[in-house]
């Protein structure tokens, strides 16, 4: 038994999910799922983010504290996942006591190795303000690209920027000016570790091309110290004396909630946390593009610097940006179609069958509302849930729900063997667009069998062939379920529970005899008003 992790980008606790952040975090589910139908341990985690400035400026804005928005956001992020099926073994977040212990004591053997110093740098300070600012509350233009900007990452060009190389720097609240104080921090000697982060880069050839460029700039760019603390009031404490008045910055903890995360997983099964990040175990890092490098530079720099004895990443699941009817998603204009919304109102299994046959896997897409309504009917509903449909329906109504008998063609069986081994390859792979349209050639095919075979007529002319084409429709039903339960798990569910199946990654067959319980529709077909009432909902004015 192999042990697969499985990390899901943990979302920032300051603001509603958007389709964005769920067409890039699918794929978690889709790699958890499919391993586990594999008879593999999976450990998929995640959790929200809930330290940082992003966090205290809304709790700022809304007269709250910043626990107090961080947990609403939090039990929200839980409602949507939970309603979409994510099924995550363990959905914390960075604020859980298990995780800031796991981080202190992460932190000690870290400063006590050889790549972490301290070093006195600038800081920003406001004098309208009479404050110390927080990066994020640093508004500039980009040293590399020009582009406005705050003061810890560029949105746009995706650099990681240090406060004193930002252009023009004013305080975010007020608009002044800044000045530059001193002040002593701890940081990581990430140029010591070039040599190992590009043999890291080199021996994963099979990533992204997005992950792989992103990678190989910031290493041919020159690697950068970085410090590993901040003078904030919000955070996990810094477990070194001299410290107390700071904290351990965001991108220094958050990451480590992986590793939080599959341990108290492991504590909680019995299993040793080295086992899991040791040999016998593939690592699979799911997120988007703005998040490669604290995925394979950032992560893999703190795992080095802890001692080395950690695993390194395997996987980078990087996703491309996604937008709205051609636009670029906006939540301060609410140009935005909130996950929180949606999940309520729509067929979960339509919302993860678009996100994913319509996803940013290797390019930006967009997400079209026409285009939602018009691949939920005529690919989910009149493709496969037709295909399911009028099969069941025939055998309940003319052959009393029986399953009759027949004998299962070669054609179709060596199909789904290929395919179960196809699209497992192309799941493992990251590959999860190739592998929906695959099942979904199928599916076609399904069509086609029952079409050219007539079963309405040979029910009265042949019935030996009328049996012989349902029984094959049957299993070619039974195992579209299997492979699409990682995609579709809503709906494989059902069929799952009218067919008697196992939620195994194997070839099944229904029995001759096989009596079938009431069965119902698998999708319904949307209506072509719905476009205008989200789009409606787009153009509203934000509150």
């Amino acid at each position: 038994m192999k042990n697969i992790l499985i990390g899901g980008a943990w979302p920032y606790a300051n603001g509603s999910l958007h389709i964005g952040h769920i067409a890039g975090l699918l794929p978690g589910d889709i790699l958890a799922r499919y391993y586990r139908s594999k008879g593999n341990r999976v450990f998929y985690v995640s959790g929200s983010d809930c330290h940082g400035t992003p966090v205290t400026i809304r709790a700022k804005q809304e007269e709250k504290t910043p626990q107090e928005i961080s947990d609403f956001y939090h039990d929200e992020f839980v409602s949507v996942f939970n309603a979409l099926g994510f099924s995550y073994d363990l959905y914390t977040k960075t604020s859980d006591e298990q995780h800031k212990t796991f981080v202190k004591e992460f932190h000690k053997k870290l400063y006590a190795g050889d790549y972490v110093y301290e070093k006195t740098v600038k800081q920003a300070f406001c004098p309208t303000c009479d404050k110390t600012l927080t990066d994020r509350l640093i508004i500039g233009k980009c040293p590399i690209c020009g582009e406005k900007t705050r003061g810890d990452q560029c949105d746009d060009c995706g650099e990681i920027i240090e406060i004193d190389t930002i252009l023009s720097p004013v305080c975010a609240d007020c608009g002044s000016q800044l000045t530059l104080t001193d002040t002593t921090q701890l940081f990581i000697a990430i140029s010591k570790l070039e040599k190992e982060l590009t043999d890291f880069l080199n021996a994963h050839p099979y990533w992204r091309k997005n992950a792989i460029a992103f990678t190989k700039r910031y290493i041919d760019e020159g690697l950068r110290d970085r410090a590993i603390t901040r003078d904030l009031d919000w955070g996990i404490d810094v477990p070194k004396s001299g410290y107390e008045d700071k904290k351990i910055y965001i991108w220094a903890e958050n990451v480590l909630g992986y590793l939080s995360a599959s341990k108290a997983v492991c504590d909680e099964r019995g299993i040793s946390f080295d086992e899991v990040w040791g040999k016998n175990t593939r690592h699979y890092y799911v997120h988007g593009k703005d998040n490669i490098p604290f995925h394979t530079i950032i992560l893999p720099s703190l795992l080095l610097g802890h001692g080395g004895e950690l695993r390194l990443p395997d996987d980078i699941i990087s996703s491309e940006y996604i937008t709205l009817e051609g636009k670029k998603i906006s939540t301060s204009q609410n140009r935005a179609i909130w996950a929180k919304d949606i999940v309520n109102r729509y067929n979960p299994d339509a919302l993860r069958y678009f996100f994913i046959a319509n996803g940013p896997e290797k390019r930006d897409t967009d997400f079209s509302l026409h285009e939602f309504v018009e691949r939920n009917n005529s690919e989910l509903l009149g493709a496969y849930g037709n295909f399911v449909n009028r099969t069941l329906a025939f055998i309940s109504k003319y052959l009393d729900g029986i399953v009759p008998n027949g004998v299962s063609e070669n054609e179709i069986a060596e199909q789904i063997e290929v395919l179960l081994l196809t699209v497992g390859q192309k799941i493992e792979d990251g590959q999860f667009k190739d592998a929906l349209e695959s099942i979904f050639e199928f599916v076609r095919f399904g069509n086609k069998y029952f079409d050219a075979n007539e079963p309405w007529k040979t029910r009265e002319n042949n019935p030996n062939q009328c049996c012989q084409t349902l029984f094959n429709c049957v299993q070619i039903i039974a195992n579209l379920s299997v492979l699409l339960q990682p995609f579709l798990p809503f709906s494989s569910a059902k069929v799952f529970e009218w067919l008697n199946l196992n939620n195994e990654w194997k070839a099944q067959w229904i029995q001759e005899g096989y009596v079938l319980p009431e069965i119902s529709i698998l999708f319904k077909r949307l209506g072509k008003k719905i476009i205008d009432e989200e789009y409606n909902k787009l153009t509203e004015p934000k509150i």
